[in-house]
């Protein structure tokens, strides 16, 4: 073999090499079609699993399954969450192989997280994408979860949902809108916070950013896990979507560095449209920076000039709305409501 046809031959072998699945390989052609799970009903068994942190307190295990059995579900908790290796971590394949059996089990209509943690982005590249395609389940959870969320989407095409974990206090707004969404295949509608004032003051207020309404598949989630998967092949993707993003317990100069990082790869740019989710505890330390977390807000998304708004209600929050990932929504910055245009399950 020639040298110059030897080194394309290498070099067409090692782009092939790096896209492990099918999946990833489809997608590398063209976005898959998402596919929606089947809506859950009274007496359905679910998979218990944990991606991240392990969960070993016999009084978590038991709020777990307080709440499932409370939804009317049949919980199971998978093998490596109960009798791992480790106290806090389990091994990659404990936590891979917890996740491949939840989706293969014929029995389960759902995979529910027990909690977030820290530890999913180490499973993206070992999951089984097509197996999850082949076997689509409700998949729920948030924070640490958002790896998987936007893996799942991006290399199995289906709809997952950024909810509360089985650990969150599950109030009875949470439970509302979670129950609604997941056992009932009728397109939901608008999505508000609750409309509770303390005084004159309104409790859960939001915060127009930019005016208007936009409409588009929603993604998102953790704003952490979102800015560290960027520069992999599991970046978000955002063109002319609805960009979702919330956190918890990080200083305003730490919002703006992971901000300017969706900035300078374009991510910002490519959405039609931002709902920031309400973020507690991000306050500045005037020590190293000397903006508040809405100055920041401002700087980064009112020069896009796109629909936006901040203060909704979901992720690190103790009222915890459930967002279904990848369906159409449409958005109204100066209301602050979130309208899911389409069915999340069927």
């Amino acid at each position: 073999m020639e040298k110059r046809n030897f080194l394309k031959f290498l070099a067409l072998s090692s782009s092939a090499f790096l896209l492990k699945s099918p999946m990833e390989k489809q997608f590398a052609q063209n976005q898959l079609n998402l596919i929606k799970a089947k809506a859950l009903k009274q007496g359905d068994s679910v998979r218990i699993i944990s991606p991240g942190t392990a969960v070993n307190d016999p009084d978590d295990i038991n709020k777990a399954n307080e709440i499932v059995k409370s939804l009317g579900l049949i919980p199971i908790f998978s093998n490596n969450l109960l009798a791992g290796s480790g106290y806090k971590t389990r091994t990659v394949k404990e936590r891979i192989d917890d996740i491949h059996e939840a989706f293969s089990d014929d029995n389960a209509k759902a995979v529910f997280c027990i909690r977030g943690g820290y530890g999913s982005g180490q499973l993206l590249d070992s999951i089984d994408y097509q197996l999850i395609r082949n076997n689509p389940k409700i998949f729920c959870g948030y924070s640490d979860i958002t790896a998987l969320h936007l893996a799942i989407n991006k290399y199995s095409g289906l709809v997952t949902f950024h909810s509360p974990v089985l650990l969150s206090p599950f109030t009875s707004f949470t439970q509302e809108i979670f129950v609604k969404l997941l056992f009932n295949s009728e397109i939901y509608g608008k999505i508000s916070n609750p409309s509770n004032k303390s005084g004159l003051r309104t409790i859960y207020p939001i915060r127009t950013i930019v005016s208007g309404k936009a409409s588009g598949q929603i993604i998102g989630g953790n704003l952490s896990l979102i800015s560290s998967l960027v520069g992999t092949k599991y970046q978000i993707d955002t063109k002319d979507k609805i960009l979702a993003f919330e956190d918890v317990g990080e200083s305003p100069y730490r919002i703006d560095r992971m901000l300017n990082q969706l900035r300078l790869s374009g991510i910002l740019e490519n959405a039609k449209g931002f709902i920031i989710g309400k973020c507690s505890d991000c306050t500045q330390d005037q020590a190293t920076w000397d903006w508040s977390l809405g100055e920041v807000l401002d700087y980064y998304i009112k020069p896009l000039n796109k629909p936006a708004f901040y203060g909704l209600l979901f992720g690190h929050t103790s009222e915890q709305i459930t967002i279904p990932l990848g369906i159409n929504v449409t958005i109204d910055a100066d209301l602050g409501t979130l309208n899911l245009d389409e069915q999340c399950v069927i």
